[in-house]
């Protein structure tokens, strides 16, 4: 049986006969149905449409895995290559035979975890790709996990060294269990943040934000735009990585989250 996928979030669900009535990650508020309505498609019909994995060398030991062309909200994974294993930030909802072996020639994927829900997309078939490499899930987002598997673990949201340098540190703030990847050997040995959307890199790549719902232009409180600075204060990065391609900040990205998230606190008081 096939596992549909969402064409307008790109995630990928239980196997089933048909397609599912609905899809609760779009109904959600953060999200929204397509202007089309409900649509479905699978993996291989993707193929058959063109798409095809793209892959890209972000930084040394860095690599970039998207769709093309651009599929469901077009955002990119991460794959960090470190000593003790290799870390996959984030899913795409097409994997082939090309990502698969570039992928191993970079090392295989030792664990996967996420920003959000929103890029849990085909988790399971890159875990089986890869030896059915561990699934780490916040339990804070449990109920939205559209597949289940075996290779799934549910975490409790503490700091979590995954691999040695390469820390999942849940700052919520999109979702309750949104979260953020430190690298601490990216940008040279500087260190690296890979936000997803947890923290969004904006067109002025000088900046970051932080919403609620992006599509749905809902803004994030004061209180929580204050928990994302205070999880990832003990962490020194130079460099963010965005869950686009090109949407990095590039040099002294911890002050520029820290100036970002001043600027959006002054707005939401008025001033």
């Amino acid at each position: 049986m096939p596992s549909y996928i969402c064409r307008t979030c790109g995630v990928q669900f239980a196997e089933s006969p048909q397609p599912p009535s609905e899809c609760p990650i779009c109904l959600d508020p953060r999200q929204y149905v397509g202007w089309g309505g409900q649509q479905w498609t699978t993996m291989d019909a993707l193929a058959r449409e063109g798409y095809r994995s793209e892959l890209r060398p972000e930084e040394e030991d860095l690599l970039g895995i998207g769709v093309t062309p651009s599929f469901s909200i077009g955002q990119r994974a991460l794959l960090v290559r470190a000593p003790g294993g290799n870390v996959l930030y984030d899913c795409v909802s097409l994997i082939d035979d090309a990502a698969i072996a570039e992928i191993r020639r970079w090392g295989g994927i030792d664990f996967i975890c996420f920003s959000h829900p929103h890029f849990y997309d085909s988790m399971a078939e890159f875990s089986r790709a890869f030896d059915n490499a561990p699934i780490i899930v916040p339990e804070a987002d449990r109920q939205h996990v559209m597949r289940p598997d075996p290779a799934i673990r549910y975490w409790d949201g503490s700091p979590l060294e995954l691999v040695r340098g390469v820390t999942l540190i849940q700052c919520g703030g999109h979702f309750d269990g949104s979260a953020v990847l430190h690298w601490a050997d990216g940008a040279n040995g500087k260190g690296a943040l890979l936000v997803g959307d947890s923290i969004t890199v904006v067109p002025d790549r000088r900046y970051v934000s932080f919403m609620t719902s992006y599509p749905n232009l809902i803004p994030m409180s004061e209180e929580k735009v204050s928990r994302i600075l205070h999880s990832i204060e003990p962490y020194p990065f130079e460099r963010i990585y965005g869950g686009w391609w090109d949407r990095n900040v590039t040099s002294a990205a911890k002050e520029a989250v820290r100036r970002s998230a001043d600027r959006y606190i002054q707005h939401m008081r008025g001033r």
